[in-house]
């Protein structure tokens, strides 16, 4: 099993989940999260509230860029084929376009029924 780690624009989050939802995967965390990297602002992708963030997003030079934490668990052999999903749904070919990261898990258990291993995670 392996946890993938996504970070992605605000405004793609509902079409990650849908394609995630048809390739049989329907259960994820997504948490909003804000972020520092390459890319400064997010130009018309997201309206703050703070006016002096406002300001600073319109000249192109924000202090965190907000964007979406997505994480789910997923059988090894079912990894490639959703990472690729991500990044087919969330590629826009600019900079703030995302990271992936691919952890090994050790095991899991549903807290419920005490179902362990891949069987806890389908």
């Amino acid at each position: 099993m392996k946890e993938i780690l996504a970070i992605i624009r605000p405004n793609k989050i509902s079409k990650t989940k849908d394609v995630l939802d048809a390739l049989g995967y329907p259960a994820m965390t997504a948490i909003g999260v804000f972020g520092r990297g390459k890319q400064k602002a997010i130009l018309g992708e997201v309206n703050l509230k703070n006016s002096d963030s406002k300001l600073r997003e319109e000249c192109g030079d924000m202090e965190y860029v907000p964007k979406r934490l997505i994480s789910l668990v997923v059988p090894d052999e079912d990894v490639q084929l959703i990472v690729e999903a991500i990044m087919k749904v969330n590629c826009t070919g600019k900079i703030g376009d995302g990271k992936i990261f691919i952890c090994p898990i050790i095991d899991s258990v549903r807290v419920r029924n005490k179902d362990q291993g891949i069987e806890a995670i389908l």
